[in-house]
């Protein structure tokens, strides 16, 4: 059973745009609309049921699972070094994004 939703439309500034363009080029090639609604999906998973921020052990166990997708795609031939600087840089996520993170602290 296929679910329609509904059409929104939502204004982005430019500095937006390339953000989001810049995440769909790291990720799988996919539209502009398939990403935003997997980013929204992710910013929805941020917030708990009661409303807070997510506990510790749901962030690590996300982290633990971010690291094995990783792992399962790491190129072999890379040093360990390089294989461990690229993991870190794909589960902190985009430079673009880190600011507006709700789940991490302003510094």
């Amino acid at each position: 059973m296929t679910t329609i939703g509904a059409t929104l439309t939502v204004r982005l500034s430019p500095p937006q745009l390339s953000a989001i363009d810049a995440w769909i080029g790291a990720e799988e090639r996919m539209s502009r609309p398939e990403a935003i609604r997997r980013l929204v999906g992710l910013g929805l998973l941020v917030k708990s049921t009661d409303g807070g921020l997510m506990r510790d052990n749901q962030r690590s166990r996300a982290s633990e699972l971010a690291g094995g997708a990783i792992d399962t795609l790491t190129d072999q031939d890379a040093t360990s070094n390089d294989q461990a600087s690229r993991k870190r840089q794909l589960i902190k996520g985009p430079e673009e994004f880190r600011a507006s993170r709700i789940d991490r602290k302003k510094k």
